[in-house]
């Protein structure tokens, strides 16, 4: 039975995050709860219950309708609602392999076991020709990137080696317009110097309990963070007035744009959005260097800084062994020095 790894972009802004969630449907008498204004009425989901719009559920449709057989998307990274993505990875299983004779209990993760004859994706069939199916059932808020069969074993959460997150903030007294959706506004100029002096702490393997939302789950909050990077993106003009005013006209002057990217191992809840809003403090002077390494070694939660809005956060890419050797092959290969010409 084939399975496949889908790498997938999406625009967070109108999904109730990535996991699918069917909570239960309001008692007649009862007040509607928020999340009605979310659900897709298109989702299949057991009686009495109402399906919200999450990534998975999209695509775990579209799949289904491509292989004609109940299949499991199995996502690499649960992203909160709001938030985006432009390397999420997920994987399923379905049939079509000319080995039907397994039974249930030999069946790789999220095998489909009632599959119908004829149901499926042969390998045969194209990779490409899977991509290009599921992509023309997919709204115009999620994408497939790529598709690639895979060994039946392949587990996109117990497999991945590192991830990457991105947090872009818009500082200035010029609100972002276009983009608003993607960018964090905040209404002053950022010291980028003195948040990269507090991003260089955060590399390492540390104890991260005062960088994790409370409830947490986890029975350890120790990660290692590959590396944490404080990037100025240069002015943003959008919504100001390039040209020189006339006289008398007042303008405002364009903001900054300033990104955080953080790459680990794995992140605790709520973590790179804690950190981003740690080092936005910092880059006001609300909190310096030392304050950072203080509440790090703290281990308390009070003594970071704030919780940042999901809209800004990104998932950039997921990375799997394989992938990470080559990275590091790559990166070995350009350090080298060049041969001088004989």
């Amino acid at each position: 039975m084939p399975r496949y790894k889908l790498t997938i972009a999406y625009d967070g802004g109108a999904f109730c995050g990535w996991q699918k969630q069917e909570p239960p449907l309001p008692e007649p008498g009862d007040p509607a709860p928020a999340y009605l204004r979310h659900s897709d009425a298109m989702l299949e989901v057991p009686e009495g219950r109402v399906g919200l719009r999450t990534v998975q559920a999209v695509v775990e449709r579209a799949v289904r309708e491509i292989v004609r057989e109940p299949v499991e998307v199995k996502g690499a990274s649960r992203t909160d609602a709001g938030v985006h993505a432009r390397g999420q990875v997920a994987a399923f299983t379905c049939g079509g392999d000319e080995d039907d004779s397994k039974s249930p209990g030999d069946l790789p993760p999220g095998a489909a076991r009632d599959a119908k004859p004829g149901s499926g994706w042969p390998l045969g069939r194209g990779v490409d020709r899977l991509l290009r199916a599921i992509n023309g059932r997919l709204p115009e808020d999620v994408l497939v990137v790529s598709a690639e069969p895979v060994r039946a074993a392949f587990d996109p959460i117990g497999d991945c080696s590192a991830k990457a997150y991105s947090y872009t903030v818009h500082a200035g007294m010029s609100r972002a317009l276009v983009e608003r959706s993607r960018v964090m506004h905040v209404w002053q100029a950022l010291d980028i110097d003195a948040m990269r002096r507090g991003a260089a702490i955060l590399v390492g393997e540390h104890d991260f309990a005062a960088f994790a939302a409370a409830g947490h789950g986890r029975k350890s909050t120790v990660r290692t963070v590959f590396s944490c990077e404080v990037i100025d993106l240069g002015d943003s003009h959008e919504g100001v007035v390039t040209t020189p005013p006339a006289p008398g006209i007042a303008t405002i002057e364009p903001a900054r744009r300033v990104q955080i990217r953080v790459s680990g191992s794995g992140f605790l809840y709520n973590m790179v959005r804690i950190i981003a809003g740690t080092l936005v403090e910092v880059g006001k002077g609300k909190m310096t260097p030392v304050d950072v390494r203080a509440a790090l070694e703290s281990r308390d939660r009070r003594r970071a800084g704030p919780t940042m809005p999901p809209h800004a956060l990104c998932l950039e890419w997921i990375m799997y062994p394989r992938e990470k050797e080559q990275a590091l092959d790559h990166l070995q290969e350009q350090s080298r020095p060049a041969e001088s010409p004989a």
